[in-house]
């Protein structure tokens, strides 16, 4: 599968969300998508990006955007990590893995030696027509919401 890049058409997806309902691509169909895959829900570094996001919402609203996350958690468990940090953007819950790896953000990685299948941290950028703007992979926490919201301002 070749790996997705700015101009190209975002895949299509509809899954559950966990405030317990459905969330598909075209329901955002004429808004700016912030699309941001993480591995685990409760972790450290997955805990900071998700609440830096929460914090900069207002300033990427005025951007007209909106910001999604997605990770193969259950709904359950973004439920209870939305509550938790009073997250205000849906995160949707990819279990089968499908819309994961149609962005091309499940790979083989690496830890202590360990070969397993995750998550690498990645954000798209949808315009209000389905096309990516921009892809951010290998995502580094720290300064990567600032990236964002420069992004939005081209």
């Amino acid at each position: 599968m070749k790996e997705l890049k700015a101009g190209d058409v975002a895949p299509a997806f509809e899954l559950p969300a966990g405030d317990g309902g459905e969330l598909a691509l075209a329901d955002l169909k004429g808004k700016t998508v912030v699309l941001y895959f993480y591995p685990k829900d409760n972790t450290s570094g997955c805990t900071k990006e998700a609440c830096a996001f929460n914090d900069s919402l207002a300033r990427i609203k005025k951007k007209g955007a909106v910001v999604v996350g997605v990770s193969p958690d259950s709904v359950g468990s973004h439920a209870k990590f939305a509550g938790k940090y009073d997250l205000a953007f849906p995160l949707v819950s990819d279990e089968s893995k499908k819309m994961l790896a149609a962005y091309g953000v499940w790979k083989e990685k690496s830890m202590y030696g360990r070969r397993y299948m995750g998550v690498e941290r990645s954000t798209f950028i949808i315009d209000g027509k389905g096309k990516i703007t921009h892809v951010f992979r290998k995502v580094k926490v720290d300064g990567h919401v600032d990236e964002v919201l420069a992004a939005l301002a081209e």
